[in-house]
């Protein structure tokens, strides 16, 4: 069953967030997060995201105006190492609080809180429709990326931010996407660097959780669903989606905060 959902997720989100700058790590952390920790979860879904950015990179990659990437994408490289690092500080600090419903008993961590939180926050984006539309003017473009960057390494929420910060300098639909997939790869190489650091040295005991099959499994549905949406999906409206997927992503947020997940 966790290869169907995630896999399912992985590919349908996959398809869609090609066009629409809409993020696979939005959805996809939380569903992983339902199987393993939540620290666990990003750095999967991190991989997950690189090889599905890694294919439109391949497809629409040409297309990037690579200014934008330099001012957007360096500072997010370097504030992806650092959000990713407070990651793995999150990640080995004790449990604040325990309780128990029923005879199940529950762990309240500092990582488990801070993720939710912000998942929750990143739900609002697609839940409120005056925050989906919000842009910023591209001379912010520099912080644009720092912000991206630091809490795409910490939760691995950066789509929002990204798009919002490049809608507004003026680029075509092709150069905007292709700018934003490879502003998205340079994040994902550097939390990744970091997060493959804290697997061997913080987190061995979890690297027998079976995920890796469940990460290569994902990640060919990412790549299937974005072979998918550059054939098939040229036009889509976004509305609905983002309304249930937000309504998810909150649930799901207050599951994470609260140690249910």
């Amino acid at each position: 069953m966790d290869y169907l959902i995630v896999c399912l997720a992985a590919l349908i989100v996959s398809a869609l967030t090609l066009f629409s700058g809409f993020g696979l790590g939005t959805l996809l952390m939380p569903v992983f997060a339902i199987f393993f920790p939540v620290h666990i979860a990003i750095a999967a879904t991190a991989v997950v995201h690189l090889v599905s950015n890694l294919f439109k990179v391949a497809l629409v990659g040409n297309n990037a105006d690579w200014g934008i990437v330099l001012r957007f994408g360096v500072p997010a490289m370097v504030t992806a190492f650092l959000g990713a690092s407070l990651l793995g500080i999150f990640a080995s600090m004790p449990a604040i609080a325990s309780y128990s419903i029923g005879e199940e008993f529950y762990d309240l961590t500092v990582v488990k809180l801070v993720i939710g939180v912000l998942i929750m926050i990143f739900a609002l984006f697609d839940l409120i429709p005056r925050l989906a539309e919000i842009s910023f003017d591209k001379r912010y473009l520099v912080l644009g990326g720092a912000l991206s960057g630091f809490f795409g390494g910490l939760s691995g929420n950066q789509g929002a931010l990204r798009s919002a910060f490049l809608l507004k300098t003026g680029l075509s639909k092709e150069v905007f996407i292709g700018s934003g997939v490879v502003c998205a790869v340079i994040t994902d190489f550097a939390r990744l660097s970091v997060y493959g650091v804290a697997f061997y040295h913080s987190w061995p005991s979890e690297l027998d959780t079976g995920i890796g099959g469940l990460v290569i499994a994902a990640s060919l549905a990412a790549f299937l669903g974005t072979f998918i949406g550059s054939r098939l999906i040229k036009k889509i409206t976004m509305r609905v989606i983002r309304l249930i997927v937000g309504v998810m992503m909150l649930g799901l947020g207050m599951g994470i905060a609260t140690g249910l997940v």
